[in-house]
């Protein structure tokens, strides 16, 4: 029997899930406070539903099959296309804008590093139908305080935003021609936070001009005012920052402006964003980023569904479980138990089972010793469990309709009626 899982893979122990859940709890808690309604779709689809949006060549990267039925298939990579094939199907039937969250298991076949595998659970966020810079703020806001309900403040991390139109702008205001904006921004996603200076290193090819290089000082592009400056003396430059002015005014409206720092650098690596794009990096910098996401006003339709302005982040759960433990704010304990129930003797049993279920029902976490022995043993077992206190019952407590609580962690202890037990002494 191999005793590890797949390289890339996880087994999930009681602890680990343990973290799985909370993440997945404050995910849902925050996405159903801004009004986002929860949807999901098969890990498994049609091969064709990724290969149309980003070519033959992602196939490389999938898990994919030819499956009994002599359909080729993939287990999926990203949620996007299921989105848009689920928004297609429902066509005009689907009130505008649409705001769905999904928590998908994602699969590519990659090579395993820190903070990245080739299984894991991400949260998606989208907006759909809304060409809004508020729809922008919006939901950076809720990425902002996913991290904010685990307790992070803005010493901890940041969210880095950009915008591809102001990129567009600044290039072609530094001559790079319109069929090289790619190349170019792929250079510019490389930079260092520790360069002076971005150099785009294109060649007379790639330069309306013909020139192969032209420095820009790193500092002007960042924060909103040295951006702005940037701007100022490049055509249409005015207009292009208008839409992340607004973005970021939001945001500090909202009280949410010390998370928030203004990076031309952050490009995000796909091609199909086209406007606001923002990531979120621990300030420390020692992970990947946390999540990223922007507008994809044309990704629908090139993925097959409706002609829609879209926007939406992702944030996985391996980067984010790696900080939650490194800032000790992960859960320690898998299940909370109102009390462990000790029987004294054998006879006394009957009476454990009986208040067992009792609590049960009335919605208290109980356990008892499935092995009957010496009280001192099931004393330890109670500690081992973490149960906060101990229910005894002997002789003497059956015939007075009693139980003695021990608080296990104080060494205090007092006979308490059953009936109290079942009557909120618990709560």
């Amino acid at each position: 029997m191999q005793g590890k899982a797949l390289p890339g893979f996880r087994d999930f122990y009681p602890e680990d899930l343990s973290l799985r859940n909370h993440i997945f709890a404050t995910w849902r808690n925050v996405a159903r406070r801004y009004g986002f309604e929860e949807y999901d779709g098969p890990p498994l689809e049609a091969l064709d539903l990724y290969t149309r949006k980003s070519g033959e060549e992602i196939e490389q990267q999938l898990y994919s099959f030819r499956d009994k039925g002599d359909r080729d298939v993939a287990l999926r990579p990203e949620m996007t296309p299921t989105l848009a094939r689920m928004v297609a199907a429902r066509g005009q039937a689907l009130k505008k804008p649409i705001r769905w969250f999904s928590i998908p298991q994602l699969f590519r076949y990659e090579r395993q590093q820190r903070g990245r595998l080739k299984e894991h659970f991400q949260l998606n966020m989208d907006i759909i139908g809304e060409t809004s810079a508020l729809a922008d703020a919006e939901l950076i806001a809720a990425a902002i305080d996913i991290m904010r309900a685990f307790g992070f403040g803005p010493g901890d991390f940041k969210v880095r935003i950009s915008d591809r139109r102001v990129l567009r702008t600044l290039l072609l205001g530094y001559d790079i021609r319109e069929d090289s904006l790619l190349q170019a921004f792929a250079m510019l996603d490389k930079t260092s936070r520790d360069e002076e200076w971005v150099t785009w290193q294109l060649g007379g090819a790639y330069t309306g001009s013909g020139q192969t290089s032209r420095p820009i000082p790193r500092r002007s592009l960042i924060g909103l005012e040295p951006v702005s400056a940037l701007l100022s003396s490049l055509p249409g430059g005015a207009q292009a920052i208008e839409p992340l002015r607004e973005t970021v005014a939001t945001l500090t409206t909202m009280g949410l402006g010390d998370f928030v720092e203004v990076d031309l650098t952050i490009v995000r690596g796909l091609a199909y964003y086209t406007g606001i794009v923002f990531e979120l990096f621990d300030t420390q910098h020692r992970l990947r980023a946390i999540a990223g996401g922007g507008r994809y006003d044309r990704l629908l339709k090139a993925a097959g569904g409706p002609d829609l302005p879209a926007l939406g982040f992702g944030m996985g759960d391996v980067v984010l479980s790696e900080l939650l433990k490194e800032r000790g704010v992960a859960p320690r304990a898998s299940i909370e138990l109102g009390a462990f129930l000790i029987a004294v003797g054998g006879d006394d049993m009957p009476w454990v089972l009986k208040l067992a279920h009792a609590m049960r029902d009335r919605g208290i976490a109980v356990e008892y010793g499935l092995r009957h022995t010496g009280v001192r043993k099931q004393l330890e077992l109670a500690a081992a469990r973490g149960a906060p206190r101990a229910v005894i019952i002997g002789p003497e407590e059956r015939h007075a309709g009693l139980a003695v609580v021990r608080d296990l962690n104080a060494g205090t202890e007092a006979k308490v009626p059953l009936d109290k037990l079942l009557n909120g002494y618990f709560d």
